[in-house]
């Protein structure tokens, strides 16, 4: 019965329409011009041989009209005929905005996005509407930086072929400054505490803030200081935290502002329990709990929560949960500064590794990359054997960025792909030419060097390289994986001729040559011990000065056989070959020479490196090097062996080799069996200069070391210290280095050189 009245009801309401509807048997549309009449037939809702009511003719009408082709429009009904007559708005021939000053509010970068955001680019028809809601936001964007009395001034005009050109002239006015910042409410942190996370407040003192321009009000930088401030609070355990008000008055008369911010700091918190819930998968309530670094009774901290939350995360992680969901809630207690925290854990399902796909390796093959893997197809997906994956193709050295995804298959959800993509960077160079160096003087250089040579893997050097101080030749292969253990080869031959009184050291000439053969064996992903061999003939002449001194005896033996056996233990967690920003590297290395040769010393030689990232994507590097060295059966360490410092790869600053004790005759530094050095320092990125390029570091660094002609001689008064800039780049011909450095602790007979360029370095 309801259902037929409802019925009756609409068909008494559709007669009206039906009785006044005309059949409409031609559409005609004037004063197109440059619209087409399909677009304005397209946005009709009528069509030929439709009934049309005419009380529906406004509606058509507005219809047309939001479609910011046209400023009037008429519509009418004659003779079954609909009659649509438009006035077309005009089009843009040019739209200028002028009188700003570039980046005190906008730049001509802004203007352009704005005009292209609102469609107010030339050839585009203007709408009157966008026109308003562009000044609309200019006036905004002035607005939110204090510019209270900039004026917009518009010119329009519109030519005999409806063409407009728009012209929007800005006075911005002068800025109101901020003379007084206050904060109200605050009991637990200072007013100081507070304010040191505004980048804007009270200006500094004069030279300071023509660069920091702090007093320069910006709603942007305010509410990035307020979140900060609301970050502080919520870290010290203050949950209800929250800004209640801000008021901002903008003093006329000087064109000046007062702000206050007023604060409800609330109730600082402290951790009752810790309970976790959900699917735990056998990690037993102390397990997960010692991941969450808080104490009851202790200050909350959200801090350490996510950071709890995030080693859980990696827990689930590594046993093949990619999608693990863990998250934490707080429950406070009604009249009670006490609060619980609830950790929920939804492993979801255990993920497995569908497909491994590498891309971008235009000359490295696929074996290369896929060997460094630490997980293959058809196994259980483990976030710490993917990093030590990707960490581990970083280190080969091959490329300039590694990036990867994971993507979960569409049909089995309980697989991933993973995509692997890489960046290749110059890793070997054909040269000949002329340098200089500081180090070595005045050279013609020949060589091929390849540590990815045809993209196997495998490193070929071949070099020739005649200087004032020395001349080598060199070829050297080595096989990083010469079966599936991952056992590395290598081998090849050496001579070389050098003159030491050309190099800032002892006056001696050498000739040398031989050949040398190394085996090494991985210990685990990140570490591998290394064995080598290195027999060579030794013709040794020495200059008078020499001859003169405790060498002596070296100089008038008949030594000629050199064999040695090496021994190292290497291991690399770094996370870049070129800029590493964590990890370490640390190698300990011991050189024998066998009792087969002539002669008879050791060698230790030692050194660390240790990468931390710290705030703001900087980044702590500290290292650490000591060589020792002797002689055994009643023979000295060969003096030709000894060590030195000094310079680019040692302590900055100074002359390089130039460290220690010289020699009276001729102030030629004498080297030394023990050898200390040192350095700490922090890298970060050039995004603070704009510069958002990965490929260039500069750093801050201090550097220490020292020489002991005797190992006995040691003493901390023989340190030298200098501190520097250096500035890292990765070019396509290799990485390249300038540093600035200054002595620090020196003595009046040093040599020092402040300003050094080197190919070749790394942070």
């Amino acid at each position: 019965m309801v259902l037929f009245r409802f019925l009756t009801s609409l068909f008494v309401l559709l007669i009206p329409l039906h009785i006044h509807a005309v059949l409409i048997n031609k559409i005609n549309i004037s004063g197109l011009e440059t619209v087409s009449r399909g677009s304005v037939l397209s946005y009709l809702a009528i069509e030929v041989n439709e009934d049309l009511n005419p009380d529906l003719l406004p509606s058509l009408k507005q219809n047309l009209l939001q479609k910011d082709l046209f400023k009037d429009i008429s519509v009418s009904i004659d003779n079954n005929e609909l009659n649509i007559n438009v006035v077309e708005n005009p089009t843009i021939k040019y739209f200028e905005i002028n009188g700003f000053k570039d980046d005190e509010v906008i730049n001509s970068e802004i203007v352009e996005k704005i005009i292209l955001n609102f469609n107010l680019s030339a050839g585009q028809v203007f709408a009157p509407d966008n026109l308003k809601k562009l000044i609309d936001n200019l006036k905004f964007l002035y607005q939110e930086k204090a510019f209270y009395n900039t004026l917009i001034n518009l010119k329009q005009t519109i030519d005999d072929k409806n063409r407009i050109g728009i012209e929007l002239n800005i006075n911005e006015g002068d800025r109101a400054l901020i003379q007084s910042f206050n904060i109200i409410g605050n009991n637990f942190y200072t007013n100081k505490d507070i304010l040191d996370n505004f980048n804007i407040g009270l200006p500094d003192f004069y030279l300071m803030n023509f660069f920091t321009k702090k007093d320069h009000f910006s709603k942007k930088e305010l509410n990035a200081g307020i979140q900060k401030i609301t970050n502080k609070y919520l870290e010290s355990g203050f949950l209800d935290f929250k800004v209640s008000n801000i008021e901002i008055k903008h003093i006329k008369e000087v064109n000046k502002l007062d702000m206050t911010i007023f604060i409800e700091e609330g109730i600082q918190y402290k951790v009752a329990n810790v309970q976790f819930s959900g699917n735990l998968l056998g990690f037993s309530h102390r397990k997960l709990r010692e991941q969450i670094q808080l104490e009851d009774n202790e200050i909350f901290q959200r801090k350490k929560i996510l950071q709890g939350v995030s080693k859980i995360q990696k827990l689930y992680n590594d046993l093949g949960y990619l999608y693990a969901d863990v998250k934490s809630s707080v429950t406070t207690r009604k009249n009670s500064d006490k609060l619980s925290i609830t950790i929920s854990i939804e492993p979801d399902s255990l993920i497995f590794i569908n497909r491994i796909n590498i891309s971008g390796n235009t000359t490295t093959q696929d074996d290369v990359i896929r060997r460094q893997l630490k997980l293959n197809e058809g196994e259980v997906y483990s976030k710490e054997a993917i990093d030590e994956s990707i960490n581990k193709i970083k280190r080969l050295g091959y490329f300039s960025d590694v990036k990867y995804e994971f993507k979960r298959h569409q049909l089995d959800f309980d697989k991933v792909d993973m995509f692997i993509e890489v960046t290749e960077t110059k890793t070997g160079e054909l040269s000949i030419g002329l340098s200089h160096s500081n180090s070595t003087g005045a050279s013609i250089t020949a060589g091929i060097s390849q540590n990815n040579i045809l993209g196997t893997g495998n490193t070929l050097k071949a070099s020739f390289s005649n200087s004032d101080a020395l001349e080598q030749t060199s070829i050297y292969f080595m096989n990083p994986h010469i079966n599936n253990s991952k056992h590395k080869i290598s081998y090849g031959v050496f001579s070389k001729n050098l003159d030491a009184g050309n190099l800032d050291a002892s006056s001696y000439i050498l000739s040398e040559g031989g050949v040398n053969f190394g085996y090494g064996i991985p210990m685990s992903s990140s570490s591998e011990i290394f064995s080598e061999i290195i027999a060579s003939k030794v013709d040794l002449t020495c200059g008078v000065s020499l001859r003169l001194v405790e060498e002596i005896a070296q100089c008038s033996s008949n030594d000629e056989l050199d064999l040695s056996l090496s021994f190292a233990y290497s291991s690399n967690t770094l996370n870049d070959f070129y800029f590493a920003t964590d990890g370490t590297k640390n190698s300990l290395k011991t050189i024998i020479s066998l009792p087969l040769g002539d002669f008879k010393y050791y060698q230790i030689e030692a050194s660390h490196k240790n990468y931390t990232p710290i705030f703001n994507n900087k980044t702590f590097k500290f290292s650490s090097r000591l060589n020792y060295g002797s002689g055994y059966g009643d023979k000295d360490l060969p003096f030709f062996k000894r060590y030195y410092e000094g310079g680019n790869s040692s302590v900055r600053g100074f002359d390089f080799n130039s460290l220690g004790a010289k020699y009276a005759s001729t102030d030629k530094p004498k080297g030394g069996e023990l050898s200390l050095v040192s350095s700490l320092g922090i890298a970060s990125g050039l995004q603070f200069l704009g510069l958002a390029n990965e490929n260039m570091r500069i750093s801050a660094f201090m550097d220490a070391g020292t020489i002991s002609e005797k190992s006995s001689d040691f003493s901390l008064n023989s340190i030298r210290v200098s501190s520097g800039v250096e500035f890292s780049w990765l070019t396509p011909i290799g990485p390249l280095g300038l540093n600035y450095a200054v002595p620090l602790v020196k003595e009046s007979t040093d040599k020092t050189s402040s300003f050094n360029f080197v190919l070749g370095s790394t942070f």
